[in-house]
């Protein structure tokens, strides 16, 4: 067995690029173009149209399946826009004194180096996977036919794209049972299912969905002359083989995860500074004087990935013992005066800033449950596993819509689930805005499951 980590993520290695590529272009400037200029203007600028281009051209959507050539396309169409981004800066911005040639050498130093260094870490990600068997992925594939046979031999043959293939299910002679598949799928902690549309029902194909959402797994289809329904179709190709992604996540593409991430470290740490800060205190003593008891609780969730951690609140609550197991319901005894008043506010919510600067949580995305209750409602609730695709957050999309608090009935824990896979899929850094001033709305003017 592998000592490495396998699964869908390779961890932060898109941000690590982004990082290597803006210090090369940044560290050639200042040793070669400005020679003792000021190099602050010019960074700056470089670096946001670096990463404007690059989110233009696509230029760190490189998958372990990405061919080499499909590669070196990407690096010469990222710096002959970058080229034209220098020219048009030096004709706009004269104080630094930056002539064409020197910018042509400027852009091939920067060419060179950043084309080496990204060929050596795409071989060397085939290498790390070939040698010592990390950073892989599980697979199977549901149907036999020769399109299957020819992603299967893919996997087995390209060992460096970092693929396990465990088994191929003929649908055609056995009819496998669909439960005996996914028994199978949890059991060998498969990570990706490739489906062959013309091998399934369309049940079968209803039932494989639900199953990969409510447990997390990466479900892939090979397209055929049959026509499948989705409202956002992913086409990519493993070699020459087409393969289709049935869900979209927007905040799994590197450019928007950076850009999430650095607007909450952003406004948690305006919020800790300025609000928390001196908040802090005073409902400290207000709790303190009330009733014995720690300030802050602390409550294992389920976050990304269905990884657990600990999730901080100001105490609203004498302590009890059923506080990880209940949620607090109209009327709650258990509920102190100050507690009933930080609840109402959402005051109690303001210590989970430090979990969305601790990279735990994120300001806007869909609520965490308590351990025991995600469990439950995994069990009976469809494609409730599928908010795990994201990091939780302090508010979300089904908190504004109503469904924040006490689930009550099935049928509110079912809207959440619903609103929560639309942001998810639909996620933009101005629907986490206007989720946020919503959010503030609704505070101040006091909501009716605010308890």
């Amino acid at each position: 067995m592998s000592l490495f980590k396998h699964g869908r993520y390779s961890g932060y290695l898109r941000q690590i690029s982004y990082f290597i590529d803006l210090s090369v272009i940044n560290g050639v400037a200042i040793i070669y173009l400005l020679e003792g200029k000021d190099p602050l203007i010019f960074s700056a600028f470089m670096s946001l149209g670096w990463v404007l281009l690059s989110i233009y051209v696509r230029f760190y959507e490189v998958y372990r399946y990405t061919r080499p050539v499909n590669i070196l396309s990407l690096i010469v169409k990222q710096f002959v826009l970058f080229l034209l981004f220098v020219f048009a800066f030096s004709g706009l911005y004269h104080e630094l004194d930056i002539y064409p040639r020197p910018i042509v050498k400027y852009t091939l130093i920067c060419f060179s180096l950043i084309a080496i260094l990204k060929f050596a870490i795409y071989y060397l990600l085939q290498k790390y996977r070939v040698s010592l068997g990390g950073n892989y992925r599980n697979t199977v594939i549901f149907g036999l036919n020769k399109k299957t046979m020819a992603l299967e031999n893919f996997f087995n043959k390209n060992p460096e794209y970092g693929y396990m293939h465990k088994k191929t299910f003929n649908f055609r002679k056995t009819q496998p049972n669909l439960e005996d598949c996914f028994n199978y799928v949890l059991t060998e902690r498969i990570d990706e299912i490739y489906c062959s549309i013309s091998e399934l029902t369309n049940s079968q194909i209803a039932d494989i969905v639900d199953f990969a959402d409510n447990n997390l797994k990466i479900l892939k289809f090979i397209p055929d002359s049959k026509e499948i329904y989705s409202k956002k179709l992913k086409y990519e190709y493993y070699d020459y083989i087409p393969i289709l992604t049935l869900r979209t996540i927007p905040l799994e593409d590197s450019a928007n995860m950076i850009i999430k991430r650095a607007f909450d470290i952003f406004f948690s740490s305006i919020v800790i500074v300025f609000v928390l800060s001196w908040l802090t205190p005073l409902i400290a003593i207000l709790i303190k004087l009330e009733s014995k008891g720690p300030v802050f609780f602390k409550q294992s969730r389920n976050g990304f990935n269905y990884k657990e951690f600990d999730c901080y609140k100001f105490r609203s609550m004498m302590p009890n013992e059923d506080a990880h197991l209940y949620q607090a319901t109209r009327g709650d005894v258990r509920v102190t005066k100050v507690g009933k008043f930080i609840r109402k506010t959402s005051i109690d919510e303001l210590p989970q800033f430090f979990n969305v600067l601790f990279g735990d949580m994120s300001v806007v995305g869909p609520r965490p449950h308590m351990v025991s209750h995600t469990d439950m409602y995994a069990k009976k609730i469809d494609k409730f596993m599928v908010r795990h695709f994201v990091k939780p957050g302090i508010t979300g999309l089904a908190q504004v819509s109503g469904y924040r608090g006490e689930v009550e009935s099935d049928k509110d824990i079912i809207g959440r689930v619903k609103y929560d896979i639309f942001y998810i899929e639909n996620w933009s850094l101005l629907l986490d805005l206007k989720i946020i001033a919503q959010t503030f709305i609704n505070a101040v003017k006091g909501e009716d499951k605010a308890y």
